[in-house]
């Protein structure tokens, strides 16, 4: 029989160390490597988790993969951006962001970022 319960997300990388380190020492994450799985589980505070997998040839995905919701986009940003992560990513005619990337029309305040793998994550208003 078919059950949601534990149900989780996945992504692939096409560096699963670079992604532990991203994650675990950039982002401080708890991750945890499933040994001879070719797997990590990134832990999330929310108690969720999710599955990172290593893939030959991998396309980052054109959407966001990992929402990351906080109190204060502007702390986040500023925080991320002292961490070596770029915020900026998109084109304004894409997205019309100020000069740190936060988007503050049209919804939530929203910041996007990548990891090593070109993957699109976010920060958001929650």
């Amino acid at each position: 029989m078919f059950r949601a319960d534990g149900a989780f997300s996945g992504f692939a990388v096409d560096d699963l160390e670079a992604a532990h380190r991203f994650y675990a020492d950039t982002l401080g994450l708890r991750v945890e490597v499933l040994e001879g799985s070719g797997f990590l589980t990134l832990h999330l505070g929310s108690g969720g988790r999710v599955l990172v997998y290593g893939k030959p040839h991998h396309e980052p995905a054109s959407f966001t993969v990992l929402n990351f919701p906080v109190a204060d986009v502007e702390a986040a940003v500023d925080d991320l951006r002292s961490r070596g992560v770029d915020t900026k990513i998109y084109d304004d005619a894409d997205f019309p962001t100020d000069s740190r990337g936060i988007m503050r029309e049209g919804g939530p305040l929203i910041a996007w970022f990548r990891d090593p793998a070109g993957n699109v994550l976010a920060v958001l208003d929650e």
